[in-house]
């Protein structure tokens, strides 16, 4: 979940990149993923688009929807609700596609709506049409 004061920065944060003030950024969640809780931090990054994102756990990836909208809002093939991550002690990290209109992909795999499919280190996971590099650490 996020916090009152989380929205009005991300709201800031995503108004300065609208209007063009920031060009490249990253959302650092560290605090809600690091060691302190045994959690692996995972991180997917997109350099050519400037996407570098910490992920939350029951984060929702979305255009619309969720902490990273200020990455997506500007692609139309991302649905406004397009996948989620979760992350599950003993298991990792996880995406699952939310019934997205053009589909997640794993290593080049499409994975099917409502299964949760497990995240590795080197992984490519693609949202409708964007690579993103899984990194976990």
């Amino acid at each position: 979940m996020v916090s009152p004061d989380n929205r009005s920065a991300n709201a800031s944060v995503a108004s300065a990149v609208s209007t063009g003030m920031i060009s490249s950024m990253s959302i650092d969640n560290a605090s809600h993923t690091s060691g302190t809780h045994g959690i692996p931090v995972l991180t997917l990054a997109n350099d050519s688009l400037n996407i570098r994102i910490v992920a939350m756990n029951g984060a929702i990836i979305g255009r619309k929807k969720g902490p990273y909208v200020q990455f997506f809002e500007q692609h139309a093939y991302v649905s406004g609700v397009h996948a989620q991550l979760k992350y599950v002690a003993g298991s990792g990290w996880s995406v699952t596609d939310k019934h997205s209109s053009n589909g997640t992909k794993l290593n080049q795999r499409m994975i099917q709506p409502d299964v949760e499919m497990t995240l590795n280190n080197g992984d490519v996971l693609t949202i409708a049409n964007i690579n993103l590099q899984v990194i976990i650490r």
